[in-house]
């Protein structure tokens, strides 16, 4: 399947070429828990931190079915196990419904966790087919191609979710004493948690007609005859440093990017005065800055080294993140809003320079890359505990500037391959 100097394997576009459309459709509902966490905290009259446990149980969903995924795909190949978390993403996609009727944030939040397990299957077979699919010393630029079409997914969601599941209607207090002494306000409450139903059920069933197609597609022979595979050893990984440093670097990478992009729009109310729909197109717009990092990353990467450009965007972020915290106000919120671009080298640099050279341990390694995307599920929750103890959103993104400074350290010092195959 590889090619030396190719960036794909001739004969494999069209697998690559499908495969990459995953990385869109996996960021729709990504990127719509940010629009679901400033919604319920207001359809649901949840405080931050519990809405932050939206992500918690999305990524709990990717940390529970991590390993299992990367089990499942050994023994069946790619292509049943992405259909397989395609199937899973439109069933959590389904049960919105019953959720938005029942009104009850803890069957949004097992929706949200069907969603992740499917995504877990997709991310982990997505990242390492694309990996695979051409010159091993080219994976970092391959698989940074391939997630920049995640960006485009992401704005996406995050537009769907502004235009159709924020309604616009935002109530002074004294309008909700009003609508309470009227006997209105819960049915208020009611009508806008069914604002999430349709967009769900749209979304679950194009996911099951792009399952269809991937069924019917031939992919690379040796993950659809079901040759020998030789098992990894979870012994062996431990031998391999690069790849243990990449689990904690991904783990604080995405607490930073999850954590960020939760609370953006409450950043931007917060310090812009600005409405919702409002707030929720500079997070579309931020996304737009994190695609336009993508595409020019997998330019920059043909003259610097992956980690190495990886280090001087994390720099670059310590410095934007750090304004966004002493100057809230319009000055962090741009600051907040940049730190987008340079942080989308960041995930495909870590799990492609993860994984390198760890021959027949590279899914089982990959499968630990994706658990720790529970990274997300832990951090976003203190960013939103932070921000109920110092009633603001600016004091919380100490998080996201201490996750650079891990990033830092692995993109110049924990990168570096080490193990049995390099004889070190």
């Amino acid at each position: 399947m590889k090619n030396k100097n190719a960036l794909i394997s001739p004969g494999y576009l069209l697998t690559f070429s499908l495969v990459t459309c995953l990385f869109f459709l996996w960021a729709l509902p990504n990127t719509m828990n940010d629009v679901l966490i400033s919604h319920f905290m207001k359809s649901l009259e949840l405080s931050r931190l519990k809405a932050g446990l939206i992500q918690s149980a999305f990524k709990l969903g990717y940390f529970t079915f991590a390993l299992p995924a990367g089990l499942f795909m050994q023994r069946f190949g790619y292509k049943h196990g992405l259909v397989t978390g395609l199937i899973l993403f439109a069933l959590g996609c389904f049960l919105f419904w019953p959720a938005a009727v029942a009104g009850k944030y803890i069957f949004f939040l097992g929706a949200l966790f069907v969603i992740a397990s499917g995504l877990a299957f997709l991310e982990l077979g997505a990242n390492s087919l694309i990996v695979s699919l051409g010159d091993p010393n080219l994976s970092e630029r391959r698989l940074n191609l391939a997630q920049a079409f995640n960006p485009i997914g992401a704005m996406t969601g995050v537009a769907i979710g502004t235009i159709f599941i924020f309604s616009g209607k935002e109530l002074s207090p004294e309008q909700v004493a009003e609508m309470k002494t009227a006997g209105t306000y819960k049915a208020y409450l009611a009508e806008e948690t069914m604002r999430v139903g349709p967009p769900y059920i749209t979304l679950g069933i194009v996911v099951l007609v792009f399952a269809f197609i991937l069924s019917r597609v031939k992919f690379p022979q040796q993950e659809t005859k079901g040759e020998p595979i030789v098992k990894g050893s979870f012994r062996e990984l431990k031998k391999y440093p690069h790849w243990y440093k990449a689990i904690m670097a991904q783990f604080f990478y995405l607490g930073a990017q999850l954590g960020t992009w939760s609370f953006f729009i409450q950043y931007v109310k917060e310090n812009g005065a600005l409405r919702e729909k409002m707030a929720g197109g500079f997070l579309v717009g931020t996304l737009a800055a994190f695609m336009a990092g993508r595409f020019s990353s997998t330019f920059f990467m043909k003259y610097i080294k992956p980690t190495r450009l990886m280090g001087f965007y994390a720099i670059a972020n310590i410095c934007l993140v750090s304004v966004g915290i002493l100057f809230p106000g319009w000055i962090g919120i741009w600051a907040i809003f940049c730190t987008s671009f340079f942080m989308s080298v960041m995930y495909p640099t870590i799990f492609a320079s993860g994984v390198k050279g760890l021959g027949p341990n590279a899914k089982l390694g990959a499968s630990f890359l994706v658990m720790s995307l529970i990274g997300g599920a832990v951090l976003t929750p203190f960013m939103g505990l932070i921000a109920d103890r110092t009633h603001a959103i600016a004091p919380a993104m100490v998080i996201p500037l201490f996750s650079y400074f891990v990033i830092l350290y692995y993109s110049f010092i924990g990168s570096k391959p080490a193990g049995p195959l390099y004889g070190l």
